[in-house]
């Protein structure tokens, strides 16, 4: 049984359940912390390391989707050192693959894109990888950039979770990691893909998309994510 927490989040009283994490109770309170393998309705995983936050008292950062809530907790979600560390992990999100926004279908709707312009970073001190991988268009409607992915693994999560398919998981480690289906053969092959089209809408960048959809086209973000799992939680 969930109990009420008090904290404080950038000088802010808030109310939680001892179930909350600091994202949602900030959320709630409406502060704004930034994620990006963070959406709703989907398990978090703190993998893009985005919504980091100091805690008072201790010398460590938290991801905020997998701390919960503590009592008398004091939370800051915006400080010099967490601007420069959030920028360092979009940079490196940026360098690690191949990220050129004017020729990717999610310019302009490109949520790696948004969080780079939010945090003003406008060039980079590090130097590309430049990696050259591969361009799935097996499926008969969708296509996979590896060069695009940010292994959030909102597709996977999807997939998984929502879908009951799990035809998406992440095969090597670091930046051999790659975005796979059905243990690593072509998408179009894919024995358990229902083609239902979830993983293309909850991809925050242009690595997974329809088909014939042209250069900076607008994307729709469909928020249905909760309204399926509300859906499902009815029908179990």
């Amino acid at each position: 049984m969930s109990e009420v927490r008090t904290l404080v989040i950038d000088g802010k009283d808030v109310a939680a359940s001892s179930d909350q994490t600091v994202l949602s109770a900030a959320k709630e309170s409406g502060i704004h912390i930034p994620t990006l393998c963070h959406l709703d309705g989907l398990s978090d995983v703190g993998s893009c390391r985005l919504c980091m936050v100091e805690v008072e008292g201790s010398p460590k950062l938290f991801p905020a989707c997998a701390t919960k809530v503590e009592e008398g907790m004091k939370v800051t979600t915006n400080s010099d050192r967490l601007v420069a560390y959030r920028r360092n992990v979009i940079e490196l999100f940026f360098l690690e693959r191949n990220h050129v926004c004017a020729v990717c279908v999610a310019n302009n709707s490109c949520e790696l894109q948004a969080q780079a312009k939010a945090l003003s970073l406008t060039h980079f001190e590090l130097p590309a990888l430049h990696p050259e991988l591969a361009v799935d268009a097996t499926h008969e409607r969708f296509v996979l950039d590896q060069n695009r992915c940010i292994l959030c693994t909102r597709c996977v999560r999807v997939c998984d979770e929502i879908e009951g398919a799990h035809t998406w998981d992440i095969s090597g480690r670091g930046v051999a990691a790659r975005l796979v289906s059905d243990l690593g053969i072509p998408w179009g092959s894919s024995m358990t893909c229902t083609s239902c089209g979830k993983c293309v809408q909850v991809c925050p960048t242009g690595a997974l998309f329809e088909k014939g959809r042209s250069v900076a086209e607008p994307k729709a973000r469909r928020p249905y994510v909760p309204y399926l799992v509300e859906a499902q939680r009815r029908l179990s």
